[in-house]
């Protein structure tokens, strides 16, 4: 059924944003930091057993320089420069073997398929990256709820510090025309993707598919589905920790992020997810400061568009990068 509230409500719906007022030097410093603390990324030839592409096991340097996996995934025998899909992944997916990321190198492109730190052992995609914890409060289990009483100790600084070090990385490779660098990832791959195209200047184009992290008051109130429970099931339990709970997430919402970015956008939502709902995913794409164009998938859930979404994603790029 229908979860949130009818198409043309969404259409309009633009919530005030909740922003603290240091998030812009709360992220530089961030970044700074990692950048400070990074060693020079190793791209380790790969025999994938593949006859149409080229892999490359990659490590490179986070959030606090600490070691991040990836693949790098690129057309057997190109010359470059090449455009690059850089890929987030679902909650609870590691990056997984590079059979199972061929369709952006498929249509021409370099893929680098970033690893999610602590993630990848749920039964799904398999992980290659551990995360150094240094909260060491309790939690919920999962990730949502790791170091989230302070925004210093929180989990997703350190993913999506990872994330927009992947793009500077690919940046210097080569094969990768800096210029023409697209970000890209469905439901967590997509709040991802959403906190990069508010903190990395010049790229290509943003895809956030159905995205996760976003809105997230509003999301905790709305929807019984799990991740957004985890929160739920931590201010149950910590009743005195709600107020800090809450401020922390102010640094991690993705419409405080798409408030900021530049790139051209192109966005997906299902009308029947319960997972993200989809005021707040509206309210990140009507918040989202760059152009910018949805799709609506009315009678899907958290699945969103899924194969049809990946050619409107294909079919996009390839207008957008042509020439």
């Amino acid at each position: 059924m229908l979860v949130d509230w009818p198409l043309e409500q969404l259409r309009e719906y633009r919530p005030e944003r909740d922003e603290p007022a240091d998030f812009d030097d709360f992220w530089k410093t961030t970044l700074d930091e990692a950048r400070a603390a990074s060693v020079p990324a190793v791209f380790d030839p790969y025999d994938a057993g593949l006859a149409t592409v080229d892999v490359f096991d990659v490590t490179f340097s986070g959030f606090a320089g600490q070691p991040v996996r990836g693949w790098f995934i690129v057309p057997r025998g190109a010359s470059g420069p090449l455009p690059c899909v850089v890929e987030y992944l679902g909650y609870g997916n590691g990056r997984g073997w590079p059979h199972e990321w061929l369709h952006w190198s498929a249509a021409g492109y370099a893929n680098f398929v970033m690893d999610t730190r602590g993630q990848g052992s749920n039964g799904s995609l398999v992980g290659a990256t551990a995360d150094p914890d240094p909260s060491g409060g309790p939690q919920t289990p999962g990730f949502m709820t790791r170091g989230v009483t302070d925004p210093a100790t929180y989990y997703y600084r350190r993913v999506f510090t990872d994330a927009v070090r992947a793009v500077e990385t690919v940046r210097e490779h080569p094969l990768v025309d800096p210029a023409r660098v697209v970000v890209n990832g469905a439901s967590q791959g997509g709040g991802i993707t959403l906190a990069v195209s508010g903190l990395v200047s010049g790229l290509a184009c943003v895809m956030p598919d159905v995205p996760f992290l976003c809105h997230y008051r509003r999301a905790t109130e709305i929807t019984d589905a799990y991740p957004y429970q985890e929160l739920v099931a931590y201010c149950r339990t910590h009743r005195e920790q709600v107020d800090k709970v809450f401020n922390t997430l102010r640094y991690f919402d993705g419409v405080n992020f798409a408030a900021r970015a530049t790139a051209p956008a192109l966005f997906s939502v299902a009308l029947m997810d319960e997972i993200c709902p989809p005021s707040t995913v509206f309210a990140a794409y009507n918040h989202y400061a760059g152009e910018k164009e949805i799709s609506i998938w009315p009678f899907n859930g958290h699945e969103g568009g899924a194969g049809y979404q990946r050619v409107a994603q294909i079919r996009h790029l390839a207008k957008l990068l042509a020439g």
